[in-house]
């Protein structure tokens, strides 16, 4: 058996319009873009620093330092062009516990109202199923009205657990079982 029979297979998921995968380093200006569009609600630290942080190229070496696992923000790409509009995947949510990943989905705004995050994110619904997942979480600003419509069409429910954060307003806690 040779080493590459070890190798861990990187996820790629697929749908009519779109196709998911990990992160290239180039795809970099991508991730910058995001974090520059994000809502002003949206807490400092996951926004452009005074600093001018997360750079380029900070976001090219975090690509690199985080290589494909069955956990993970995947880019989500156009399948009739390649072009990368965002990602959408698993994070090793902080609550409630192991093994109970979290559904994330971010997209650049100009392809936002045509159903790429719904779509996107019913392809890493599968992905969570297949990797023996149980349950999935998601977090939401009660003011993102948009995001809240995709996690309702995706089956999500508001479990009544809200957090407070002083800067971006009240998060709400959603869960659906796989």
């Amino acid at each position: 058996m040779s080493s590459a029979d070890h190798t861990p297979r990187e996820p790629r998921l697929g749908t009519p319009r779109l196709v998911l995968r990990p992160w290239r380093p180039s795809e970099s200006p991508v991730l910058r873009e995001l974090w520059s569009e994000r809502d002003p609600r949206v807490p400092p630290h996951r926004r452009i620093g005074d600093d001018g942080s997360p750079t380029v190229e900070q976001l090219a070496q975090s690509i690199l330092s985080h290589p494909p696992t069955s956990l993970g923000l995947l880019a989500v790409e156009l399948a009739e062009n390649g072009e990368v509009i965002g990602y959408c995947g698993l994070a090793d949510g902080a609550r409630p516990g192991p093994g109970e990943p979290e559904l994330a989905f971010e997209l650049l705004r100009r392809h936002w109202d045509r159903g790429y995050a719904t779509e996107a994110s019913h392809a890493v619904l599968g992905w969570a199923r297949s990797s023996g997942h149980r349950r999935l979480w998601a977090t939401v600003w009660d003011w993102n009205s948009a995001s809240r419509r995709v996690l309702a069409k995706l089956g999500f429910a508001e479990t009544g657990e809200r957090e407070l954060d002083a800067s971006g307003g009240t998060s709400l806690l959603l869960v659906r079982q796989l």
